[in-house]
């Protein structure tokens, strides 16, 4: 039995019909995968992508360290449609194909740009142990800065519901590069 939603464009309600062109009209210029799913749910669908738009788009980090960020959280996840989609971006803005490499395997990077180790480590504490360490803390809040730190955890945040939609409504992982599947427990993620 699929549990994907189908989306009628030509029968959407008022309410879904206001956020599906909110959607369609903005920076992301499409309405696919997730999204589609959360248009069941019109107020959660047009909350939902306002954050996701923020997130991805006005947060206060570059994107190629919120892309660091979405590629971590994806792994975590196993979201095979988010690794699709954002993996090809993270390496258009930037971020050494190796390293994307090793966070598809679950294996621990190290950048030399402080910046980056310091979103690394932020996302990975955050997944596995379910908070963030005071050493991963401390290093983000030097190099990056108060609102930066916020507004990581909000991406991670928003990028698990984007996760969680996916992984509960069996969206198609789309084309783009395969998330590999991993066996063993997420506890383990990121320790050697």
């Amino acid at each position: 039995m699929s549990r994907l939603p189908v989306l009628d464009e030509a029968a959407l309600t008022a309410p879904q019909q206001r956020v599906f062109d909110a959607i369609a009209s903005g920076p992301r210029g499409t309405v696919v995968g997730p999204l589609r799913v959360w248009l069941q749910s019109p107020g959660l669908a047009e909350t939902a992508q306002a954050l996701g738009q923020y997130a991805r788009y006005d947060s206060v980090l570059p994107e190629h360290l919120s892309e660091l960020a979405i590629l971590v959280t994806a792994r975590f996840w196993s979201s095979g449609f988010e690794w699709a989609h954002h993996a090809p971006i993270a390496s258009a803005a930037g971020i050494a194909p190796a390293a994307i490499s090793a966070i598809a395997l679950a294996q621990k990077v190290r950048f030399d740009d402080p910046k980056m180790q310091a979103v690394f480590d932020f996302a990975v504490d955050l997944h596995r142990d379910r908070r963030v360490g005071d050493l991963a803390y401390a290093a983000t809040l030097d190099v990056l800065g108060l609102q930066a730190c916020v507004d990581l955890v909000g991406i991670c945040g928003y990028y698990t519901l984007i996760s969680m939609t996916i992984n509960t409504f069996d969206v198609l992982d789309g084309t783009g590069p395969i998330l590999p599947r991993i066996a063993g427990s997420t506890d383990s993620y990121f320790t050697a």
